[in-house]
């Protein structure tokens, strides 16, 4: 089933299920902020202002000479029109750019102040089993975010973006590209993020679905990177609620007198150690009729993670600031699948709260009584994530979901295991892992799958004198699968699926062009695109039956 079901979703020249919405797609008043988008056929750059344009390349790996250049349509029709004029420059220039590698021109046209040529690699690429990703979609979005970036360091106000023959690619290369966190330098020595616009073709609502898709990553990068004094439990939901409640997301901020109410007391244990109030923010979306069942994403939302009273050391602490990753995902991807209009049902969970040394902090070897009635022993204060997520995970039996997704930073050790090649996954459903994983394949932040095997819940069970061991005593083998482990046995019966970030949180820059160093917002436009298969299933997977409605 799986192949076929591959098969299915690769066949297209697009591939991307997304596209199965474009008649879903807002009309009117777009929904991106700080991009003005605008179609444009046979466009022109306005004079006035400094205006860029990127056209791509391809080249061949086997011409050692780099003068085998196949223009993308867009960059021919472009060339054609203006007497050769690129094609004259290029031969000047006297190599191609290859992939990675630009070419910038000067006073070819009097609308464009400079034409950044890129090079995208080979054409014929596409799929790949081995690595598992579309490496002609991740071509193009480096592609485009080099040629914009480029333009953009050179002061373009405005860049006319070629859609490389993928619109929605090239949006998201180059929207997440010219990105950058800057909030709290002076005016003056902020970086210029020009406006991006398609350059001459049709392809306006792929265009637009990627600037949606980048838009929620970019949002996720940029609530990561806030400085932990800056972005407390209380403004990161106050921030969630202005975000959201524009794009028709109803918002509920719970206090911590209502989780004591609900029986959260492991949640307020992991917050009892900051003098910030711990808040546990519920988001909904309704794409669909009300009484289907939403699928329930659950975002972990520890906005500082010092470690409490088992502190983290100063090297570690630094980054911890981006603790609150999962959170950050979850509220990005609402905001987007609210944008897309997606026929879905969503219900969203963060539980925000700072991880402290306080008086009042949890301590190695105390006993804490979770939401569904389970004990559990601390070995680690540091551990206080899965404790906030182990009442989040019992309280969304009250959605009566479809399935639960729980997204977060939780295992350091898979930074050795794979790096940020992938983020880890853990499921309990095939059919849901594969759409997971094909998903990663088109957005090129592919995942991994390790195992749920009752070898570790036969651990973290082992307990004197508990019910549940937040890790294994003394030991540090196997730590991400029993962390897994520790979860399932909070989650409601159902299909579930666990998304551990730690590996991908943040870049050097070096693995795409369209991420510069700093946190990643990995894997945001992962899940907005697996959302959209799920919403869109009955085009991928035929007759074969997706997880039943409950």
């Amino acid at each position: 089933m799986a192949n076929r079901f591959l098969s299915q979703i690769l066949s297209s020249n697009q591939g991307s299920i997304t596209r199965c919405i474009k008649h879903k797609m807002l009309r009117g008043k777009n929904h991106v902020e700080n991009y003005q988008i605008v179609r444009h056929l046979n466009c022109q750059g306005d004079s006035s202002e400094m205006t860029g344009l990127v056209l791509g390349v391809f080249t061949k790996d086997d011409d050692p000479y780099g003068t085998t250049k196949i223009f993308t349509k867009v960059a021919e029709e472009y060339d054609n029109q203006h007497n050769k004029s690129i094609s004259i420059a290029l031969e000047a220039a006297g190599s191609l750019p290859r992939a990675g590698q630009t070419r910038v021109f000067y006073g070819l046209d009097p609308y464009y102040q400079a034409i950044c040529v890129t090079g995208v690699g080979e054409e014929c690429v596409g799929y790949n089993d081995v690595e598992q990703v579309d490496e002609l979609k991740e071509a193009i979005r480096n592609a485009a975010a080099l040629g914009a970036r480029t333009l953009q360091e050179i002061f373009m106000r405005t860049i006319y973006i070629d859609s490389f023959e993928n619109a929605e690619s090239a949006a998201e290369g180059a929207a997440m590209g010219i990105w950058v966190y800057q909030e709290y330098k002076q005016l003056d020595r902020q970086m210029i993020i020009p406006r991006i616009e398609l350059f001459n073709d049709c392809d306006f609502t792929g265009w637009q679905i990627g600037l949606q898709k980048a838009a929620a990553q970019n949002l996720a990068r940029q609530l990561t990177e806030m400085p932990a004094n800056m972005l407390t439990p209380i403004n990161f939901a106050q921030a969630a609620v202005e975000s959201v409640c524009r794009a028709g997301i109803s918002a509920e901020v719970r206090v911590k007198e209502w989780c004591k109410i609900m029986h959260l007391d492991a949640f307020l244990a992991a917050a009892s150690g900051s003098c910030e109030p711990p808040i546990f923010l519920e988001l909904s979306y309704y794409g669909c009729d009300p009484d289907v069942a939403p699928v329930v994403l659950i975002g972990k939302g520890v906005t500082y993670d010092s470690g409490g009273v088992c502190l983290k050391s100063c090297d570690v602490q630094r980054y911890m600031r981006g603790d609150m990753s999962g959170g950050a995902t979850v509220l990005s991807t609402a905001r987007a699948v609210s944008a897309l209009q997606l026929p879905i049902n969503l219900r969203c969970i963060i539980p925000l709260h700072e991880n402290m040394p306080g008086t009042c902090a949890m301590k190695p070897g105390d006993v804490i009584k979770t939401r569904n009635g389970k004990t559990v022993l601390i070995h680690d204060t540091d551990f206080d994530g899965r404790l906030a997520l182990a009442d989040a995970l019992a309280y969304a039996v009250t959605y009566n979901p479809k399935f639960i997704c729980d997204i977060g930073s939780f295992s350091k050790e898979l930074v050795e295991l794979l790096g940020e090649a992938a983020t880890i996954v853990y499921c309990n459903n095939d059919i849901l892992y594969e759409m997971m994983r094909i998903a990663s394949i088109h957005t090129g932040d592919r995942i991994w799958r390790l195992p749920l095997w009752n070898h570790f819940s036969e651990k973290v069970l082992r307990t004197q004198f508990s019910d549940v061991q937040d890790k294994l005593h003394n030991v540090d083998s196997g730590l991400p699968c029993t962390c897994a482990a520790f979860l399932k046995e909070f989650a409601p019966p159902g299909d579930w699926i666990h998304l551990d970030t730690y590996a991908v949180l943040l870049t050097d820059g070096k693995a795409h062009e369209y991420l510069r160093p700093g946190f990643s917002g990995k894997p945001t436009r992962t899940i907005i695109e697996f959302l959209a298969q799920l919403a869109c299933k009955h085009l991928a997977v035929g007759e074969e039956k997706m997880p039943e409605e409950k």
